[in-house]
């Protein structure tokens, strides 16, 4: 007589499944949108990096033939895959503008150390209208000047850093056209923002954007979320343009939120909603998408590109856009 088969011990047949949920866990946060607070908020930013490894967990459920740990983990496949590969789909003019171009340059200077020649030859490389910077020092504002920025971009608005706030806190913006106004949007850095004069079109208002990275603590993720919370909404009155360093990328849900508030995320209008922008200068990894220009609906994006400037993590984006002819 055969013997009759010995089921595996509990614990030997429950660790697939337990393996799975993780990756379930992930899956279920990014698609529903219920990341909150730290460290789920952060632990979003890495939703391509878990969509790449949920193989693992399917592969080793396939080999135990679990049923459950199959299901379990070919769901959470599939649902990470789908959030990371799902194409976004911006909302673009009705009509091409038939106005002027703008031309925009925005990088972070890892607190002024990024070489300010080096930003300045790239804003005359692409004969930039504007270019807008995060991270900026009282040592990095006299570099661009003795590099020349105030003579190719002569309008300017630099905010400093405020008190008790560390040198990189400040913000700066340069630009060839006309400043009708000046303001600084709330946050926990100084975001300039400057009301321009565009020949040929509407004026355009341009911020440049740095959130307070939410990586560190509960705090830093609430300062984050209302940094987010407090940056404009498009509206008729004015063109808006938001540029910079968001600390934030299309798997985390405030800034979905801030997307569906009428903005169009540059990237997505070219394809590329993923492109990295961020990676570790000693490293080639992990890559993740933190900057963005952001624009009003009316504005269409000829094309996006990520340049790297020396001594800064962040990767440069010039944004070519295109502005609606004033009526």
């Amino acid at each position: 007589m055969d013997p009759v088969p010995r089921r595996p011990p509990a614990r030997r047949r429950w660790t697939p499944t337990v393996f799975a949920v993780p990756w379930a866990v992930a899956a279920t946060l990014r698609l529903t949108g219920t990341e909150r607070g730290f460290p789920l908020v952060p632990a979003l930013a890495f939703t391509p990096y878990v969509a790449a490894t949920s193989v693992l967990p399917l592969t080793a459920a396939l080999v135990s033939r679990s049923r459950g740990a199959t299901a379990l983990s070919a769901a959470a496949a599939t649902g990470l895959a789908a959030a990371v590969l799902r194409p976004t789909a911006p909302a673009a003019p009705a009509r091409r503008p038939l106005g002027p171009r703008l031309r925009v340059v925005s990088a972070n200077m890892l607190h002024g150390r990024a070489d300010p020649a080096a930003l300045v030859a790239l804003a005359a490389d692409q004969e930039a209208d504007v270019l807008a910077l995060m991270e900026v020092t009282p040592e990095a504002v006299s570099g661009l000047l003795a590099a020349g920025v105030a003579d190719l971009l002569p309008a300017g608005h630099v905010v400093p850093a405020g008190e008790g706030q560390p040198a990189g806190a400040g913000g700066a913006l340069w630009t060839r056209l006309e400043i009708r106004g000046r303001t600084v949007v709330p946050g926990r850095f100084g975001q300039p923002a400057a009301r321009l004069v565009v020949p040929g079109a509407p004026d355009v208002e341009l911020t440049a954007v740095h959130t307070d990275p939410p990586t560190s603590s509960p705090a830093q993720v609430a300062s984050w979320a209302g940094d987010l919370r407090l940056l404009p909404d498009p509206e008729p009155g004015v063109l808006r343009v938001l540029a910079g360093d968001f600390n934030a990328t299309p798997d985390h849900a405030a800034f979905r939120r801030l997307l569906r508030r009428g903005w169009v995320d540059a990237a997505a209008a070219v394809g590329a909603p993923r492109r990295a922008t961020w990676w570790p200068m000693r490293v080639s990894q992990p890559r993740l998408t933190l900057d963005h220009v952001l624009v009003d609906p009316r504005i269409a994006v000829d094309d996006l590109q990520v340049v790297h400037v020396p001594g800064t993590d962040h990767r440069a984006l010039v944004a070519d856009l295109r502005l609606p002819a004033l009526s």
